[in-house]
């Protein structure tokens, strides 16, 4: 049997009263790839992601995670996913703990305790298993939401603006903790505007503009087909630069 894409996304457009959000966007994303989604505000990042995670209806055309289409097989699509969201959303009445067996709830998994237990000891969570959410720093908020997306072992993770107002320290333990869940074998899909983490984990990357891909290749490839050669010498250039100059040109 053929492996289906972690995400196919054919010919998606999605409008808001005059705002085209997304125009004709066609990607695909291969089971195990550590995959970089960039753009500006308002390039149609949020839009596709909401797509997928079955949050808001498409115009025009198709998605699928894991070959489960994300409207007709919502139930599937929505089970094979785990969404990091960019805000910080909680229910500030549960303990961390709670709150993630009540995730499990969600998608019908018992006795997850093991895992619950595995993934906060991975995100430094274990001393504030007990504490209510709301008494949690913005950054401890933000690892409990990593914690939730992946409360259901899903093959694929959305990172939206994971790192987000994080300090260096987390961000670091939280890069080493999704690296390794990359190599076990998960598709990560990256949303940041720390242009150097992309640089530094992507190895494919997609960049919006105005709600259409602008650029879609390896790393290494848009940063030798975009960038200029350093005047120190060192002839490597940074995505930052690749990124202006490709937002800059519009359609390469």
């Amino acid at each position: 049997m053929a492996m289906h894409p972690a995400i196919s996304i054919q010919n998606i457009s999605k409008q808001y009263g005059a705002l085209q959000a997304l125009d004709d966007v066609s990607l695909t994303i291969e089971s195990g790839e550590f995959f970089g989604l960039l753009g500006p505000n308002g390039a149609g990042k949020t839009t596709l992601i909401s797509i997928l995670a079955g949050l808001v209806t498409p115009g025009h055309g198709h998605a699928a995670i894991m070959g489960a289409d994300v409207q007709k097989g919502f139930r599937e699509a929505r089970r094979m996913l785990g969404v990091v969201p960019q805000e910080l959303v909680f229910d500030p009445f549960f303990t961390v703990r709670e709150t993630l067996r009540f995730q499990s709830g969600y998608f019908g998994i018992r006795n997850n305790d093991a895992w619950i237990e595995e993934i906060m000891a991975n995100l430094d969570l274990t001393s504030k298993a007990d504490s209510n959410m709301r008494s949690l720093s913005g950054g401890m908020k933000r690892r409990v939401l990593v914690a939730q997306a992946l409360v259901h072992r899903p093959p694929v993770i959305i990172l939206d603006e994971p790192t987000a107002g994080v300090d260096v320290e987390l961000r670091q333990s939280l890069w080493q903790f999704i690296s390794r869940l990359n190599q076990d074998g998960h598709t990560i899909v990256l949303t940041t505007h720390y242009l150097e983490e992309a640089e530094a984990l992507c190895q494919r990357i997609a960049m919006l503009k105005q709600g259409k891909i602008v650029a879609l290749d390896t790393t290494a490839n848009l940063l030798s087909r975009y960038g200029s050669v350093k005047k120190d010498g060192e002839g490597k250039t940074d995505l930052e630069e690749v990124f202006v100059n490709i937002m800059s040109k519009g359609t390469p």
